[in-house]
């Protein structure tokens, strides 16, 4: 089975994914920043959705699920340890699970660190990971810390790379840039800041990102790289306590 995955633009810089089972003619949504741009995808495309699912509880994530709920009946999906801070849950979501919808099997990763709560879903070849692991990036740490996020990133990592990596928001461009702060010599990164620009010229998303790449340019995830220790001066620190690091620059970047 071949899903079709489209990214729609939602506010100013966020993403919201359908999920679409040509085989069954289902349809699923995750994370629904605003009601607008996803019903009028579902309008044009003749799909009904069935679920919505939710990565975490801020509004710019679950702002128009309400609505899209009440206007086309589908089920929404999240964690009860996150139950009290997200629209009312028809079914839970937690983590270590296996669950199907669309007729479409899920895992469901925990992904703490920029919230407590935060999931992840992770499907055969796609992981939707709200703003956990992000496009050359991760989530700043309002919530939970760095140890919670290295360990959250340390297990989406471990998906097979060629696994595409949905996340949140358009971010990839400044991401871009501040990653070459941290790793300026680094070939493959140059390459992607050159080929980000490119489409974001040409008004496209950037996002999905394949894992591969993420491993490859994503100072969040290269946390052990010479490379990176040399540029921070952190040769014998943890990789906690380098990311801590990266995620301080990079909040004030």
């Amino acid at each position: 089975m071949k899903l079709q995955i489209i990214t729609v633009p939602c506010l100013s810089d966020n993403y919201s994914f359908l999920v679409h089972n040509p085989e069954s003619s289902e349809t699923l949504v995750v994370d629904v920043p605003e009601y607008e741009p996803v019903m009028a995808e579902l309008i044009r495309r003749d799909w009904k959705l069935s679920e919505i699912l939710i990565t975490h509880h801020h509004h710019d994530h679950i702002a128009g699920v309400d609505r899209l709920r009440s206007k086309t009946g589908a089920s929404v999906v999240g964690s009860p340890e996150d139950s009290r801070r997200l629209p009312k849950l028809d079914m839970h979501a937690q983590p270590g699970d296996n669950f199907s919808v669309c007729g479409v099997d899920f895992y469901i990763f925990a992904a703490h660190g920029h919230t407590i709560g935060h999931i992840a879903f992770v499907t055969k070849g796609a992981a939707f990971t709200g703003d956990s692991l992000m496009a050359l990036g991760c989530g700043r740490l309002f919530e939970g810390d760095a140890t919670m996020m290295h360990q959250t990133l340390s297990n989406l990592a471990a998906l097979p790379a060629d696994t595409m990596i949905y996340s949140g928001h358009e971010y990839t461009e400044a991401n871009a840039r501040f990653a070459l702060t941290i790793e300026p010599s680094n070939s493959a990164l140059k390459a992607r800041q050159l080929e980000i620009q490119r489409t974001r010229t040409a008004g496209k998303p950037t996002i999905p990102s394949l894992l591969s790449l993420e491993l490859e340019t994503n100072p969040f995830l290269r946390t052990n790289r010479q490379s990176v220790r040399e540029t921070l001066g952190m040769f014998d620190a943890s990789d906690t306590a380098v990311l801590a690091e990266i995620r301080s620059r990079k909040d004030c970047f």
